[in-house]
């Protein structure tokens, strides 16, 4: 026990400590407040709520890392953490462009697009472009600072941005679109708000390879035809032009992937009061487009049963489960999954219906307030961006569910684009100079062992054959194998530091704000030893 005196010393500066903190704590800002129980929040108000939040729970833990220069006074410290802090809840720049185009029918429209950097400070920047009518500029601030956190999430090297044009393509016809696109390019080359160092495009909703090759081929016409990197300046390109094998799969792979490091793991399957793998659990999945067929069709192959799939059009059941590449068969040949035949077609609203495991693959804001009471899965897999409103997280958290979020859940697409990018900047595909060499390798080392043992006959040994893991190794010689590898080498390190900073801040199954942590941290670093303010 200390001595009364020096007991009191401590409480006297632990309370000028505890003052300075209520002086100078991170704020919610005031118009962000309202989020936490709104039914239908903006969704770049939830983003910003999300990472405000996580700032409050990590400031006293960067107040301490500022301990490493002695010459600054405490409140000069924390002058420096909440510069910086304030710097990555807004967005450095935003542009909003506006050119006419001329119809097929020979009328003039005008077309407005954005494009928005987060944290310019990384480059280049990375983040997609969407064509829709609810395209606006707070929509694109928003994916372009959650962009941010998901490539700091998953370990790349890029700062946030986001892009897209306020039209429905379906009302446009393919030259009509391709005009918009390269106009679209234009305006953004001019303003130099994209290019292979500067920011770095990719597909997003109703956007593909397409797309993605008239911007390379505008820009290695005009502003690029001396670059030798041009075709790095979008990805999710056509193999044939730069694009990677295994990007088409690789959200909905990263989406299983992401779930499989936590079911897989004791510890947090204790949480759920459930056995590891996914052999007992049962699936429901709402959207079945790109994320969502390959998301299902990875975990059905785990072992789960997929016993509903929600579509815009349609709802299909089926308790014993549904083979996912068969109905990706069906799909194929129908274009749609509705008229299935060995499932049911259902009025019921599946996001509450019985099941294990929910995974959201389609839009935002589908869990909310209203519906969150009735959720009976336990493991939520974000597939899509924001489809949980704060409000709806709150109630499924004190549930005792656990939510997969989407910046790390969702996170393969940005991570195989970030693989294609570097097969540009290299020149060279994955697995063109050493794969052969490695499986080569791998059957001459067995055989070598296997002729050592002939030669001693008298001990009788068996012929040595490679195992499961070693015979995937040996096979994994295409590029499509080599980033799948990849991708999941580098969704299992962002797994363990989610856990990681879940553990250490004892958030409990708070996982988005693990997330948002675990992000903003290797953020803060960069920008603080890049001298964003000064030392």
């Amino acid at each position: 026990m200390l001595p009364n005196l020096a007991r009191m010393g401590l409480q006297l500066r632990r309370l000028r400590v505890d003052k300075i903190s209520v002086r100078l704590k991170h704020q919610m800002p005031e118009n962000l407040k309202k989020v936490e129980t709104d039914k239908d929040p903006e969704f770049s108000a939830m983003v910003l709520y999300y990472y405000h939040k996580a700032a409050q729970t990590m400031e006293p833990a960067l107040i301490k890392e500022m301990e490493k220069y002695p010459h600054l006074k405490p409140e000069e410290r924390q002058a420096r953490v909440s510069a910086i802090l304030n710097l990555l809840g807004s967005v450095s720049t935003s542009v909003e462009v506006n050119f006419p185009i001329v119809r097929k029918n020979g009328n003039y429209e005008i077309i407005n697009g954005y494009r928005s950097h987060h944290v310019r400070q990384r480059l280049p920047l990375k983040g997609g472009i969407r064509y829709g009518l609810d395209v606006d500029s707070n929509e694109v601030k928003a994916l372009a600072a959650i962009m941010t956190f998901k490539c700091a999430c998953v370990n790349l090297p890029y700062g946030g941005s986001k892009g897209g044009i306020c039209i429905d393509p379906k009302n446009y016809t393919v030259d009509e679109l391709q005009t918009i696109t390269r106009r679209y390019t234009m305006e953004l080359l001019k303003r130099n708000m994209i290019g292979p160092g500067i920011d770095v495009p990719a597909p997003d909703v109703n956007t593909g390879p397409r797309e993605m090759s008239w911007i390379v081929d505008q820009y290695q016409k005009t502003f690029g035809y001396k670059d030798i990197n041009s075709s790095a300046i979008v990805t999710g390109k056509p193999v044939h032009i730069g694009g990677i094998n295994g990007r088409h799969s690789a959200t909905g792979r990263g989406v299983w992937k992401s779930g499989d490091l936590f079911i897989q793991d004791q510890e947090w399957m204790d949480l759920l009061k459930w056995k590891t793998g996914w052999d007992d659990k049962t699936v429901i999945v709402q959207g079945f487009g790109n994320v969502g067929s390959f998301a299902s069709k990875f975990v059905h192959e785990a072992g789960a049963k997929v016993i509903g799939l929600k579509e815009f059009d349609v709802s299909l059941v089926n308790k014993d489960g549904i083979d996912i590449n068969d109905l990706l068969e069906y799909k194929e040949e129908k274009k749609t999954i509705k008229g299935y035949p060995k499932a049911e077609e259902s009025k019921e609203e599946l996001l509450t219906a019985e099941c294990d495991i929910l995974m959201p693959c389609a839009t935002q804001k589908v869990i909310t307030s209203d519906n969150a009471k009735d959720i009976k899965a336990k493991l939520i897999l974000e597939g899509a961006n924001g489809p949980t409103t704060p409000a709806g997280e709150k109630i499924l958290l004190d549930k005792g569910v656990l939510i997969v979020p989407d910046l790390y859940c969702n996170a393969g697409g940005v991570t195989v684009s970030y693989f294609e990018y570097l097969k540009n900047i290299n020149h060279v595909s994955y697995g063109k100079m050493n794969s052969r060499t490695t499986s080569e390798l791998i059957i001459e080392l067995m055989n070598s062992i296997n002729e050592a043992f002939c030669q001693c006959p008298s001990i009788g040994l068996p012929e040595i054959k490679p195992n499961k893991k070693l015979k995937k190794i040996r096979e994994c010689t295409t590029e499509a194998d080599i980033v799948d590898a990849a991708l999941q080498t580098v969704m299992e390190s962002a797994a363990r530091g989610i856990k990681q900073v879940a553990n250490k801040f004892e958030l409990c199954n708070d996982l988005r704000r693990a997330a948002y942590i675990w992000s903003a941290f290797k953020i803060f670093q960069a920008l603080e030893s890049s001298g964003i303010s000064q030392q």
